[in-house]
């Protein structure tokens, strides 16, 4: 894996956020490794498309392989970036790529309590029937339908029932 990139690759992170496919195709092109890259925060190109719900990028970096279950340097994927953030068709695009639905961060917090604590029904329900164990707690000994029932997402809390 690739720690940090200098020059011009550095770019493929400014891309990853703005949704400029061409420049990372054409980085890509270059490097074939550039696809997972790690900036220093620990974000790869997937990490910063993903949350900056970039679909056309996430669908490119996603084609060509790279690591969908990559984390940053507090230990979240691209998956709990979304989760967080609510794009459906990306974390849709994630799971069916292979994202681990119960991957836990350097919090112990799972996709799932991300979805259920900010209120992404639609998301909840894709995890639910992909495996997404509601069982989990975070570090702090909540699970997702504890956090769903803290933030009054009471849909959702009736989903993780």
């Amino acid at each position: 894996m690739i720690s940090t990139l200098t020059g011009s690759a550095q770019n493929i992170f400014e891309a990853s956020r703005t949704g400029d496919v061409e420049t990372i195709r054409n980085l890509y092109n270059q490097n074939k490794e550039s696809i997972n890259a790690v900036d220093s925060k620990g974000f790869t190109p997937l990490i910063l498309s993903a949350y900056n719900n970039q679909k056309e990028v996430v669908s490119f970096l996603l084609e060509k392989g790279c690591d969908v279950n990559a984390k940053d340097t507090s230990g979240n994927t691209a998956l709990m970036g979304v989760c967080f953030k609510g794009n459906f068709k990306i974390a849709k695009m994630l799971i069916d790529s292979g994202a681990k639905v119960n991957q836990q961060n350097y919090n112990d917090a799972t996709a799932l309590i991300y979805a259920s604590t900010f209120g992404h029904k639609d998301i909840v329900n894709y995890l639910l029937k992909n495996g997404a164990d509601a069982t989990i707690k975070d570090n702090r000994g909540n699970t997702a339908l504890s956090h769903a029932k803290m933030q009054g997402n009471n849909e959702i809390a009736e989903l993780l029932k």
